[in-house]
């Protein structure tokens, strides 16, 4: 492929090509100088012709016959039309003659080059404005055709294939014929050496015949090609113009659709600006009632008491329902009060006198059949004020093994129905902030768990807590009431799994021994702490509450607990924290000068959570075994006097 010439390659393409796509000479691309001169020249093809013209008249006969035998699937009617291609010569002077010769025309199939249409005349040397003339010819018609060729090289590349196919089939044949013609060779030789005498006449008439009629059926051709090409643009022409109307009702009909949309975009504008005002309308009044909510919120738990007592007496467990058939030293009157019985012998064992009742009151009383669920319902509002913008101190006070690790924390085993306050009261939040998000509110959560055993701060979200680090309380500032812990893991949660996780690991770390009175008795005060921040952006408002959740160490009578050693100095610490926790209830509700907060750790770290400008709420927990009478009577007494404190008004921290 690479010795053949690119107008060699463009004459075999030509040849199988359709007729409307085989227009090589039109009527735009041949300068109107040359066909005049082709039609000057056309006076003269009767004239002797050269011995190249009749050599390529036999080539062209030859191939001409083989294409008419080979199948019609394969032929065409542009395999046999003559092409003008750049074998024509013009203006060159015969040596018979020294006249000029008349334009030959080859057959596409047969020349090697296809330049133009006519090459004109050769000029005199001087004549340089004729010769530039002659070049803008040539070169318009070039670019006729190199236009045109662009647009058919796609087509020859798909009929390429086909062309290599019917090549190696001609090959096949050539050989054949070639082995003929070498046969025939010696007996053409003799024939021709006889003949060419006396056919040397009728070939030269012959060749001038045949020239005629190959320049009349190439302009009949040329002229076929040009009237195709004209209908097949009328075609398109009327193609485009039904186009056009059909693209322009088309337009009409988008203008009309579009005209419309724009009207309904309109009318949605407005309708959607109606909207936007309306929902303006309706935040500013659910944002308004969302604050009456508060406001009214507060004043019930106000009028319920800022600080207030429930009373939970568990249920007998294990051997206790063997050893006790029924609770009798124990009655309840309604939900609000509670009753003990102590049957008193006389100094000589021989009578017994009148049972005493010891009767107390507080805001709720749980029975023992009481579940997890019906508890936290009367504590869920307290819940919400901390997302209102109060502190909220929640703890359990009791006896060792009175239940009080079960409340807040629930089994080791936590279900749905055993779920302490400390987890029903996270769930709760979180559920509650998903509602408030809708009223433009958005929280933080930032969640802690120590535990205060002896006096000293440990963190309980640490498996593997490092030596000598000092856990302190701190105020945030000098002019901040907020307080934090020194080298305090503080963990941001953003559900209610984290926390529950962060719950199985602190209930993990917690340090817990056996005791007389309790097999695993928690040796320390655990205190969960859930810190609240608020926002509401389009109100520019901000709440921020700590909620405090402590499961209180279990007090006991050091006569009963038999404790000695480290568990007796775990006692007296424990006893000792919270006497302070009663004195400081005491001194809030005597409004005196000086409140005792630092006298224990635990009401150090909870001064924010017990004064007057928070909600404070006690469970007592109360053990249903008779030989735990006395512990029992002692711990409503402390309920009791704490339930008659007052603490004041508190005020949400909001801004």
């Amino acid at each position: 492929m690479a010795g053949r010439s690119d107008d060699d390659k463009t004459v075999k393409a030509n040849s199988n090509l359709p007729m409307l796509k085989k227009r090589i000479l039109s009527d735009e691309n041949i300068p109107q100088s040359a066909v005049k001169r082709l039609r000057d020249n056309g006076a003269a093809s009767t004239r002797p012709k050269l011995a190249t013209d009749i050599a390529a008249k036999r080539s062209f006969e030859n191939i001409r016959l083989k294409i008419s035998s080979s199948p019609p699937a394969k032929r065409s009617l542009e395999n046999v039309r003559p092409k003008v291609t750049s074998a024509t010569v013009v203006g060159v002077p015969t040596k018979a003659t020294g006249r000029k010769p008349v334009p030959a025309v080859v057959p596409a199939t047969v020349s090697k080059t296809a330049l133009s249409v006519v090459v004109s005349k050769k000029r005199p040397g001087w004549d340089l404005k004729g010769q530039v003339a002659d070049m803008q010819e040539k070169v318009s018609v070039y670019k006729g055709k190199m236009h045109y060729l662009t647009e058919l090289n796609r087509s020859l590349q798909e009929e390429l294939e086909l062309v290599k196919s019917h090549l190696k089939n001609s090959k096949a044949e050539a050989f054949n014929a070639h082995q003929q013609i070498s046969a025939k060779d010696l007996e053409v030789k003799t024939l021709l050496a006889v003949q060419q005498d006396l056919n040397t006449e009728l070939q030269k008439s012959k060749t001038e015949l045949l020239n005629v009629k190959l320049d009349r059926d190439n302009f009949f051709n040329v002229c076929n090609t040009q009237k195709e090409d004209l209908d097949g643009l009328r075609a398109t022409k009327q193609n485009l113009s039904n186009l056009l109307e059909l693209k322009e009702g088309q337009i009409q009909v988008t203008e009309a659709n579009l005209s419309q949309a724009m009207h309904e975009l309109e009318q949605l504008r407005i309708q959607v600006a109606d909207l936007k005002a309306e929902t303006a309308r309706q935040a500013d009044e659910l944002c308004a009632q969302e604050m009456q909510r508060r406001k009214l919120h507060n004043i019930i738990q106000e009028l319920k008491g800022n600080i207030r007592v429930f009373c939970r007496v568990r249920p007998l467990i294990g051997v206790e329902k063997e050893k006790y058939e029924q609770i009798e030293h124990i009655s309840f009157q309604d939900d609000r009060s509670i009753i003990l019985y102590k049957v008193e012998e006389s100094h000589t064992g021989r009578e017994r006198k009148e049972a005493v009742k010891y009767h107390f009151d507080f805001d709720c009383v749980f029975q023992p059949t009481a579940t997890q669920e019906i508890i936290f319902e009367e504590l869920s509002l307290l819940v919400q004020s901390a997302l209102d913008g109060y502190h909220v101190c929640i703890f359990a006070y009791g006896q060792t093994g009175s239940g009080k690790t079960y409340t807040m924390e629930g089994p080791d085993i936590v279900t749905l129905d055993t779920m302490g306050m400390i987890p029903r009261a996270v769930g709760q939040i979180f559920k509650r902030v998903d509602e408030l998000k809708n009223k433009g509110w958005k929280y933080s959560f930032t969640a802690s768990f120590i535990e205060i055993y002896n006096e000293t701060i440990r963190d309980l979200l640490v498996s593997k807590p490092e030596k000598n680090v000092e856990y302190e309380i701190k105020r945030v500032s000098q002019t901040s009431e907020e307080l934090y812990v020194t080298n305090l893991k503080y963990k941001t949660v953003t559900s209610e799994e984290e926390v529950h996780r962060l719950l199985q690991i602190a209930r993990t770390n917690r340090s817990v021994a056996k005791t007389a009175i309790n097999d695993r008795s928690s040796r320390s005060h655990s205190v969960f702490q859930l810190k609240i921040a608020g926002r509401h952006e389009d109100r520019d408002l901000n709440a921020s509450s700590v909620l405090s959740l402590v499961d209180l160490a279990g007090s006991e009578r050091l006569d009963k607990s038999l404790s000695t050693g480290e568990r007796l100095r775990e006692a007296q610490a424990i006893n000792t924290s919270l006497s302070t926790l009663g004195l400081v209830i005491t001194s809030i509700s005597n409004k005196e000068s000086h409140i005792p907060f630092r006298n224990s750790k635990l009401t150090y770290l909870l001064q924010n959570s017990l004064g007057g400008n928070s909600k404070t709420l006690m469970f007592v927990n109360i053990s249903p075994c008779e030989e735990n009478f006395s512990e029992s009577l002692n711990s409503l007494r402390f309920a009791s006097k704490v339930n008659e404190c007052v603490i004041g008004t508190a005020h949400a921290n909001r801004r």
